[in-house]
């Protein structure tokens, strides 16, 4: 089913329930990157969803229970830089590609515990961890 409506907007109650609570630019990027996907690919919906997955990652970086602007364009990660084929693992949204100093931040804001002892690298993990227990939190209710 189109992820766009008439209107060429996102369809909100086609999204999933991260995009739903994230603003009308990120659910309109998923949705047209979608649709578009599933033309070119031939209505193979898994890969139209990661097209549209690694589309919102270039511009969008999980927070929490859904999606903000990051502060600068590009990959997300290794496994977005290296392309499709690659064998890196995924951040799964968070913008690994931040600065240590930015994590951290997000970090405080989602109340992560020993996140000032941590590196890069951890800090990536323990957001992914937060992410999903913001995600799960949120699906609850």
């Amino acid at each position: 089913m189109p992820k766009t409506g008439k209107n060429d907007h996102a369809r909100k109650e086609e999204l999933p329930s991260t995009l739903q609570r994230s603003d009308q630019k990120a659910q309109d990027t998923f949705a047209k990157t979608y649709d578009s996907a599933m033309e070119s690919y031939d209505h193979d919906e898994q890969r139209a969803t990661r097209a549209a997955y690694a589309s919102l990652k270039h511009s969008y970086e999980k927070v929490g229970d859904h999606w903000e602007a990051k502060e600068k364009r590009g990959p997300s990660d290794k496994r977005a830089e290296q392309g499709v084929r690659s064998s890196a693992p995924t951040a799964g949204g968070v913008d690994a590609n931040a600065s240590k100093e930015h994590l951290y931040k997000l970090a405080q804001e989602l109340d992560v515990k020993g996140r000032s002892k941590m590196d890069k690298d951890e800090l990536v993990k323990a957001l992914q961890k937060a992410n999903d227990a913001a995600t799960r939190k949120a699906r609850s209710k």
